[in-house]
Order: C-alpha cells, then structure tokens, then sequence
C-alpha cells in the first residue's frame, strides 16, 4: 500500500470519525450542561429572535472601533472567507464532500480557487506576524494557537502545490495535502479550531439572554 492509498483510505476514515465523534462530544458536553432555573420575569419571549440578532450583528464590528481593529478584521475576514472557498468552491473537493453525503453543487473555476488560496495563504502569514509582533496578542497566545495556525495553513499550501505539481511527484505531494486534512479534521474538535462551530452557539446564547432581559445588543 502507497502513501497516497493509505492516505485516501483507513487514515482519513479514521480522522473523519475522530472529527465527527469528536464534534458531537464537543457540542453535546456544552448544550446538555445543566443551566440553574431562572425565575425573573422575562422582558420579551423572543429570544431565539435575539440570537439570530447578535449572531449577525457580531460579525460586523462597532464603529467605534473600526479603525483601530480594521486590520486585523480584514485579515480574519479574508482568510475565513478564502478558506470557504477553497473548501466549497473547488471542484475536487465538492466530489469528495458528494462521495461522503451525496451533497453536491456547482464548482468555481480553478483559477479563482488558487488566486483566493493564494491570498488565504497570505492572510494567515499576516495573522501570524500580528500575533508575534504585537505585544498584548503574543502575551495571550498560548501552544494551541500556533498549532491551529499550522494545521490550517498546511492543507492550503500543499494543496496549491498538489494544483501547480511542484514540489516532487504528484502522488506524493497530494499524499501529503491528503495526510495534512487529516491532521486538521482530527484536531478540530479539540483545539480552538473548535470555534468554528461554538462561535455561533456563543453568540447565540448571549443574544437570547439579552433578549429575555431586554437588554440592548
């Protein structure tokens, strides 16, 4: 069995179960905590209303810090939005994602998908450099934080090499992409990658709290 066999077959079986258990546990261990009973009147009963509310209004940042936040938002948005891209839009990866679910939509063409790798992979190097350069953000950055930019910048750039064939062999550089998502679905569920998913159950659940107290958001 070949690099890109093994890759392809028992050790992405195994990193889609780890990612997909792994999420479940993740989710089902914060939504079943046990919440003490609050006995307030409620100021208004649309809370799932409220959620939706922040959720949107979260993405967007506050005027009033705009200027001083514009780089590091327009950093986050360019390398979540490219990755999207990247994901979703490339027609190689639409055919794995309809092989597992049988999901499947039209694909982008395969020059825009390596102009927004490209530019993702440029967004998460400037996100670096802010975090090593910047005092208060190097102080809170923790082991996690580099590993979660590794795991995520890794795919994209073996999977532009795997495109241009450069590097060495075609099966082995995609062996190497393959293997890279791997790692990247197994640490997802447990690391700060994790965000990609309580990021909405956080907002959410701030937001219908504010509604049921009529707080403004």
């Amino acid at each position: 069995m070949n690099l890109l066999t093994l890759a392809r077959g028992p050790i992405l079986q195994w990193a889609l179960v780890i990612f997909v258990v792994g999420t479940v546990w993740r989710l089902a261990g914060i939504l079943l905590l046990r919440r003490k009973p609050d006995y307030t009147e409620p100021r208004s009963t649309h809370t799932w209303r409220g959620a939706a509310n922040l959720i949107v209004k979260r993405t967007v940042p506050k005027r009033e810090f705009a200027a001083q936040t514009a780089f590091g938002n327009t950093i986050g948005y360019v390398f979540h939005i490219g990755l999207a891209i990247v994901v979703f839009g490339f027609v190689p990866h639409i055919l794995f994602i309809k092989s597992l679910t049988g999901l499947s939509w039209p694909g982008l063409p395969s020059g825009i998908v390596y102009v927004v790798g490209a530019l993702t992979v440029a967004a998460l190097v400037a996100a670096l450099v802010r975090r090593i350069s910047n005092p208060v953000m190097r102080l809170i950055s923790n082991a996690d934080d580099y590993f979660s930019w590794a795991v995520t910048i890794t795919p994209v750039i073996t999977g532009l090499m795997a495109a241009a064939h450069w590097g060495g062999p075609y099966p082995t550089i995609l062996a190497i992409h393959v293997l890279s998502v791997c790692l990247l679905l197994a640490w997802l569920p447990f690391g700060k990658l994790m965000h990609a998913f309580l990021v909405f159950i956080a907002r959410g659940t701030t937001g219908a709290l504010f509604a049921r107290k009529g707080a403004s958001t």
